[in-house]
C-alpha cells in the first residue's frame, strides 16, 4: 500500500501509473537519499563510491592471498555499480598512492591492480566510519525488515539479469 510519501516529494499530483513505476521511483529516490552521507564521507578522503568499491575490491584479493593484484580487466565485473571506465578509476588510485598497477611476468598484455600500504591505510581508517554510516541510515529497521529488503532487492535485480540473459529487456545496450 502506498502512503504518497514520494508522490508528495516529487510534486507529482495524480497517482503513479502503477505498483512498479512508484517502487522503482521509490528505490531512486531512496538510494540517492541514503549515498548522501556516504559521498561527503568519502570525499573528505578525495575518494568518490567507485574509487572507494575499487578499493576494497582490491583489499578483499588481498586477503584472500591473491598477492599479485587484481587483472584490471576483472574490477568491474566485481564492482556493485557497474561504472564503464574502470582504467579512470583505477589511474586516479594510482595517481593517489593507494593502488598500483604491475605488469603479468608470462603475459605482457594482462595488467594486475594491487592495493598499496597507504591504501590498505584509508580503507582501515574508513572502516568503523562506513559502519556507523551503514547503522545510522539502516539502524531503525529491525533485522527482519532488513532480510525483507535485501531479499527483495534481489529478486527484482535477478529479475532483470534474467531478462538480460534472455535478450527480454527492452532498449538493453540501447544508446539513447
Amino acid at each position: 500500500m502506498s502512503t504518497g510519501r514520494l508522490r508528495e516529494q516529487v510534486g507529482k499530483k495524480s497517482p503513479f501509473d502503477s505498483p512498479a513505476q512508484e517502487a522503482y521511483l521509490n528505490l531512486l529516490r531512496s538510494a540517492n537519499e541514503l549515498s548522501g552521507p556516504f559521498h561527503a564521507l568519502f570525499k573528505r578522503h578525495h575518494l568518490t563510491e567507485a574509487t572507494y568499491n575499487v578499493l576494497r575490491i582490491l583489499r578483499g584479493h588481498l586477503r584472500s592471498g591473491d598477492e599479485q593484484g587484481v587483472r584490471a580487466s576483472s574490477i568491474g565485473c566485481e564492482m556493485v555499480v557497474r561504472v564503464p571506465d574502470v582504467t579512470r578509476l583505477v589511474d586516479r588510485l594510482v595517481s593517489m598512492g593507494l593502488a598500483e598497477r604491475c605488469a603479468c611476468d608470462h603475459d605482457r598484455r594482462v595488467v594486475f591492480v594491487r592495493i598499496t600500504e597507504q591504501g590498505l591505510k584509508l580503507l582501515d581508517d574508513l572502516d568503523e566510519p562506513v559502519l556507523a554510516l551503514h547503522r545510522a541510515t539502516l539502524g531503525h529497521l529491525s533485522e527482519t525488515d532488513l532480510r525483507e529488503l535485501n531479499r527483495l532487492l534481489e529478486l527484482s535485480r535477478h529479475e532483470v539479469e534474467r531478462m538480460k540473459r534472455e535478450g527480454l529487456c527492452p532498449l538493453e545496450g540501447d544508446e539513447a
